[in-house]
């Protein structure tokens, strides 16, 4: 039992890494299997098709950003404001990480397979739909949370979570285009200024 977790592990990690990487469309279930040293036998006793993979491999990244980069930053207690800067700064790192040791900025697993799938493949869209709502929750409680403490106006929170969302993802395609994580610490901060009215 522990191996088949083990192996199924395995074909994740690769997978996840392979579609981050280069893309989901370029990435076959050949590729995956001989990368992680599997059998297409293996692969498809714990997956039925690449699809179901990607769907797996799209919680797995949700829960690891949730762990990695929400939680220590806009799910953290510092107040609401330098919440964001806090996230800000992590993506910013995290993203200069991957220029350092690929030479390549990945951007956003998220956005990445929407730009790739959304208009291809009904089923991904919604995974990344689910993701992406997901991700915005955070975004929504430091809102609700400046409100209260004043530092801003009332505003519409859903919508303002969303278009904060929304900033995020596209200086990330911003950055990925010029392979620069510059742009996230440059962009990033304003931030802070995105309101959407009631």
């Amino acid at each position: 039992m522990v191996k088949d977790k083990d192996t199924k592990q395995l074909i994740l990690d690769t997978a996840a890494t392979l579609f981050y990487t280069q893309s989901y469309t370029a990435v076959g279930v050949a590729t995956i299997c001989k990368e992680a040293g599997v059998s297409k036998g293996s692969f498809f006793h714990f997956f039925s098709s690449k699809q179901d993979l990607a769907v797996e491999v799209l919680d797995q990244f949700s829960h690891h950003l949730g762990e990695v980069l929400v939680s220590k930053s806009i799910a953290g207690n510092l107040p609401p404001m330098e919440r964001l800067d806090s996230f800000i700064n992590m993506l910013y790192e995290m993203q200069k990480g991957f220029v350092s040791d690929t030479g390549h900025l990945p951007g956003c697993p998220f956005g990445n397979m929407a730009m790739e799938q959304a208009t291809q493949d009904e089923v991904i869209r919604k995974k990344v739909e689910a993701c992406l709502s997901e991700l915005a929750q955070p975004f929504r409680r430091v809102v609700a949370d400046a409100i209260k403490s004043g530092d801003i106006p009332a505003v519409d929170e859903e919508a303002t979570a969303d278009a904060m969302l929304s900033y995020i993802e596209g200086i990330q395609l911003i950055a990925k285009s010029r392979n620069d994580a510059e742009v996230i610490r440059k962009l990033g901060p304003a931030i802070k200024s995105i309101r959407v009215e009631i």
